[in-house]
C-alpha cells in the first residue's frame, strides 16, 4: 500500500514497526512466563497456548507489516497437506537472515509454532532469554570431545538432556527448526569448503542426528524446505525496504522413518545416516539448479 514511498523511507518505517511489535508482545510474554511458573501440568498447557497465540499474532503483524511496505512476488509449493496437529521437523538451506522471516511467513498458522534449539547458555541472554525459555524453546547441552574425553561418564548426557528438555512436546504438536549447514552461504565459504554441491554448503549431519535421538519418537514429518532468491541473497534491510521482488520456496514432506533414529558415534550408523543426509542435500541442490534455470528460460 506504501510502495510508492522511497526505499529508505519504507525500510526505516518497517524497522520501527518491527521494533514496536516485538516489544509490545514481549510483555504479556514475559507476564505468562511467570505465571508459567506453577508445576501443574494443566495450568502450563493452557498457558502453553496462550503463549503460542502471542507468537502467532506476533508473526502476522510483522507479515503485515512486509505487505504494507513491499510487493514481495511469493511462489511456494507444497503447502497443502500441512497440519497445525503434527509434530515436524523442519530443515532448510541457509543463505540470509531472511530466510528465518521467511520460513516464520509460509508456515505461520500452517504448522505449529516454529522453535529452534537453543545452547543452553542462551537462556540467560537479557529478555530474549525469557521469551525463548516461555516458548518452549529447547535449550541443549553438548559437550566437547576433549569435555568427553576428560571425563567418559559425559557420553550420552547431552541427549539425555535435551530429550528431557523436550518432554514437553509428546503432548502438545510442536516444529524443530535446523540449518543443516550451520552457517549461512557465501561464495567465500563455498570455495574454502570445496563442497560438492553447487549452491550449497556440506551439510552437518551431526546436528540433525542429535536432534532426531533426543526427539525422534515425537517427531512425525520432516519438512524439507528449499528457499530461492533469484537475483541475490538479500539482507534484513533489503528485505524490509522493499528491494527484494521475488523468493521462491518448495517444501517437501518425508516421513520420519526408525532408521534415521540412532547413535551417531556407532560409525556403521554414522556412515548409513551421513549418506541420507547427502542424499537430501542433492536433491536440494537440484531444486535449487531447476529454479535458477527456469529464471533464465
Amino acid at each position: 500500500m506504501l510502495h510508492f514511498l522511497p526505499s529508505p523511507v519504507r525500510g526505516s518505517l518497517s524497522f520501527l514497526l518491527y521494533l514496536l511489535n516485538t516489544l509490545f508482545w514481549f510483555v504479556p510474554i514475559s507476564l505468562l512466563a511467570v505465571m508459567k511458573l506453577p508445576p501443574v501440568k494443566l495450568w502450563r498447557t493452557w498457558i502453553t497456548h496462550l503463549l503460542d497465540f502471542c507468537a502467532s499474532a506476533w508473526i502476522s503483524l510483522n507479515n503485515l507489516t512486509t505487505r504494507i511496505f513491499t510487493r514481495i512476488r511469493w511462489d511456494v509449493k507444497g503447502l497443502e497437506t500441512l497440519s497445525l496437529k503434527d509434530w515436524y521437523l523442519v530443515v532448510a538451506n541457509h543463505q540470509s537472515w531472511v530466510d528465518i522471516l521467511v520460513l516464520q511467513k509460509i508456515f505461520n498458522r500452517k504448522i505449529p509454532f516454529l522453535k529452534f534449539f537453543l545452547k543452553k547458555e542462551l537462556i540467560y541472554v537479557p529478555l530474549l532469554g525469557t521469551c525463548w525459555w516461555a516458548l518452549d524453546f529447547p535449550f541443549m547441552k553438548r559437550f566437547t570431545a576433549r569435555q568427553l574425553a576428560d571425563n567418559p561418564a559425559l557420553k550420552g548426557k547431552d541427549i539425555e538432556t535435551t530429550r528431557k528438555a523436550c518432554e514437553k512436546f509428546r503432548y502438545k504438536p510442536v516444529s524443530v527448526m535446523n540449518f543443516l549447514e550451520g552457517t549461512r552461504f557465501t561464495a567465500h565459504k563455498h570455495d574454502k569448503q570445496q563442497s560438492p554441491f553447487a549452491h550449497l554448503l556440506k551439510p552437518k549431519a551431526g546436528g540433525i542426528s542429535f536432534v532426531l535421538n533426543a526427539m525422534g519418537e515425537h517427531l512425525h514429518k520432516l519438512l524439507d524446505v528449499t528457499i530461492y532468491y533469484p537475483k541475490h541473497n538479500p539482507s534484513f534491510w533489503d528485505y524490509i525496504s522493499g528491494k527484494v521482488q521475488d523468493i521462491k520456496v518448495r517444501v517437501r514432506v518425508l516421513p520420519i522413518e526408525q532408521h534415521l533414529i540412532g547413535d551417531y558415534d556407532d560409525p556403521q550408523f554414522r556412515q548409513k545416516f551421513q549418506h541420507w543426509v547427502n542424499q537430501l542435500w542433492l536433491d536440494k541442490d537440484r531444486t535449487l539448479t531447476e529454479l535458477a534455470h527456469g529464471e533464465k528460460g
